[in-house]
């Protein structure tokens, strides 16, 4: 299976638990891409980067923070297997970044198309995530009707918050069967 790992703002391929993934699922056999984008001024640059991937039925996405909003608008036009959303986002944060995050998120999503588009997601996030609140995480929930993994005291799940690691992530991955 193909999985494509995206990154949030000002983010970068080495960062958070991204390289420990990509070494566990491609030991498993996986091919794993994590792009580079640039700071998010447009919606279109990280657009642009992503048509040198490729997408399709069985790929699986995760993303990170603005990767998730992001992620979001490729399911608007593209097929894939599965989602997973980690500290994810719609609409305004109401915080330091909502000037970057305005094309990715701030907008009404075809929540119809998005759902057809992708057979599987799930979500995780923090009960203490210092820039996108839980109320975020039930909010794609009830979009996505779809599972969403609570972590206790997990910050924004990302390095800074101790996540070099994320084995539930992995776990649930795993259990992905892609029928051929």
């Amino acid at each position: 299976m193909n999985v494509i790992i995206i990154h949030g703002v000002g983010g970068h391929p080495q960062e958070n638990w991204f390289p420990w993934l990509k070494e566990n699922l491609e030991r498993e056999g996986h091919k794993v891409e994590i792009p580079q984008f640039p700071s998010p001024e447009r919606l279109s640059d990280w657009l642009e980067i992503i048509d040198n991937y490729n997408i399709d039925k069985d790929t699986i996405f995760v993303g990170h923070s603005l990767g998730v909003p992001f992620i979001l608008n490729i399911l608007e036009k593209s097929m894939c297997h599965s989602a997973f959303l980690v500290a994810g986002f719609v609409g305004k944060l109401n915080n330091q970044f909502d000037h970057v995050t305005k094309t990715f998120a701030q907008r009404e999503f075809n929540w119809d198309k998005v759902r057809k588009n992708c057979s599987h997601f799930e979500i995780f996030h923090s009960d203490n995530d210092p820039y996108v609140k839980i109320e975020k995480a039930y909010e794609l929930k009830d979009k996505l009707n779809c599972e969403l993994s609570v972590i206790k005291n997990g910050g924004h799940l990302n390095q800074s918050s101790g996540f070099t690691t994320f084995p539930q992530l992995l776990e649930k991955i795993k259990k992905i069967k892609i029928k051929t």
